[in-house]
């Protein structure tokens, strides 16, 4: 290129720029999408690229100061930040604060903000990525859904199995063993359905049903040891509402009951404490040493009439690994009608010192109730109390924790109303959450305006998920299946 050339070239990209002049201060702190604004952040994740909310605005210049030194900067339709540079300046400047400066154009007027901050964490995020489903907004939909994990470093999301390659199968729950990747469980519903279970290497694909147990493998947690997994079995149904604007579907079992499978033996472990006639017993959870099964469980109602009327106690029971035996006695650690609420998805911290729970006004599935809030209960003193600075007047739920139990992850659909999205916080030494953040996009505005999916069951994981997706399905579309007996 010769020197006319390059300066001809130069010319046109000076004039299909825009860089600040003639700016106006504004008090104001900009309105962003998404809301980054004061946030905290661990040291690893990927940018926080975000645009101006107002649609006018053509041009947002950015430049991001860090306490400790170093500097980055954006021009263009969104701040897009350089991802090497991003993960320099958050090394940088750990434990402290970054500073960030927006101009937005408009009309061809330049107006400059108020600073905000972003703190970076002292506390690491030791896990590479995520797993969750992507799934459509219908609740009878399932032609495409699939389970996928994404880097948090980067922008990178890679499938790990999609239902387009298993045709009319419904996928799910995809639920690794305190973040290991090499030990996990999801489900396949339809035709060729099956629970698919990877240990030691292995894939083992069971029998979806065994008729003894009155209905499916669901909601499942593994004992950190590896060799059991609890789950579940519901026989769920399904209503909507007519008059309720702020309702559209309610989800509920007829009947639940929890058990324990043993994954050497290929049987299940029952107990009549954990299958109570006039009780619903449902969502259980291990705690992190292995010695207390969490569980959820409700008086049976008449359904669909009193559906209402369900809301479920958070109770706990003694587990022994060694023989496979439950206790005796069931202690409860939220009575419902004490707390006049319902109590859901129960999840222990891996250090032992929490228990994350949403509550909502009745019910299980708190997917679709917008009063949905988290809630915390702490082991040592038994206290329990909302994470304020984590919820919202919208949905939240669906909730996971790092192995370090530093930080955690949640889906809400605070964004719209409508979509289910994944957010990240921290919980400080109090206690107390950090205010969230979304999960960061490359163009996150146009990213998830455009998404007509509903991230759900996410969880972390510590490396990438290893699978072979064409010798999964290959699998899967066989009719070779594991029997499960029960353990009489």
């Amino acid at each position: 290129m010769n020197k006319y050339l390059l300066s001809a070239f130069l010319l046109l990209v000076l004039a299909c720029s825009s860089t600040p002049h003639d700016v106006q201060e504004s008090n104001r702190l900009p309105k962003i999408y998404p809301d980054y604004i004061d946030v905290t952040i661990p040291v690893g994740i990927a940018p926080l690229n975000f645009a101006i909310a107002d649609p006018q605005v053509t041009t947002v210049d950015v430049v991001v100061r860090g306490a400790h030194g170093g500097k980055l900067h954006a021009n263009g339709k969104d701040a897009d930040f350089n991802i090497k540079e991003w993960h320099q300046l958050l090394t940088q400047n750990k434990g402290a604060d970054l500073y960030v400066e927006v101009c937005a154009e408009r009309d061809g007027r330049w107006t400059r903000y108020r600073d905000f901050r972003i703190h970076v964490s002292n506390q690491p995020l030791d896990e590479w990525g995520i797993t969750y489903r992507l799934i459509p907004p219908s609740y009878a939909m399932y032609s495409k859904m699939g389970i996928y994990q994404r880097d948090l470093s980067n922008f990178e999301e890679t499938p790990l199995i999609v239902n387009t390659a298993i045709p009319n199968q419904c996928v799910n729950c995809h639920t690794p063993n305190q973040t290991n990747p090499d030990q996990y469980v999801f489900h396949v519903r339809g035709e060729h359905g099956a629970t698919v279970i990877r240990r030691n290497g292995k894939i083992e694909l069971l029998k979806a049903k065994n008729e003894l147990l009155g209905g499916s493998m669901v909601y499942p947690y593994w004992h950190p040891k590896g060799r059991f997994c609890a789950f579940s079995t519901n026989k769920t149904l399904q209503m909507f509402h007519a008059a309720a604007k702020s309702k559209r579907i309610e989800v509920y079992d007829s009947e639940s009951d929890i058990f324990v499978y043993d994954t050497q033996r290929h049987s299940i472990l029952r107990d009549t404490l954990l299958m109570r006639k006039e009780w619903a017993e449902n969502t259980p959870v291990f705690s992190p040493d292995g010695k207390w099964l969490y569980f959820i469980t409700a008086r049976r109602q008449n359904y669909p009439a009193d559906y209402h009327k369900e809301r479920y106690s958070l109770c706990r029971v003694a587990f022994d690994s060694m023989s496979g035996r439950f206790g005796t006695q069931v202690d409860t650690l939220i009575n419902a009608r004490t707390m006049g609420k319902s109590v859901t998805w129960p999840r222990p911290s891996y250090d032992g010192r929490y228990l994350l729970y949403t509550q909502i006004d009745y019910g299980y599935f708190s997917v679709w109730h917008p009063e949905s809030d988290l809630w915390i209960l702490n082991l040592k003193t038994m206290q329990t109390y909302p994470l304020t600075a984590a919820n919202s007047k919208r949905t939240e739920s669906l909730h996971a924790w790092t192995k370090n139990s530093k930080w955690f992850l949640f889906t809400s659909r605070r964004d719209d109303g409508l979509y289910t999205r994944i957010y990240l916080s921290s919980i400080d030494r109090q206690g107390r959450a950090t205010k969230p953040f979304m999960l960061p996009q490359r163009h996150p505005k146009e990213y998830y305006r455009l998404l007509l999916y509903s991230y759900n069951t996410p969880d972390f994981t510590l490396r990438p998920v290893d699978s072979d997706a064409f010798k999964l399905q290959h699998d899967i579309e066989s009719e070779h299946r594991i029997s499960t007996q029960i353990n009489q």
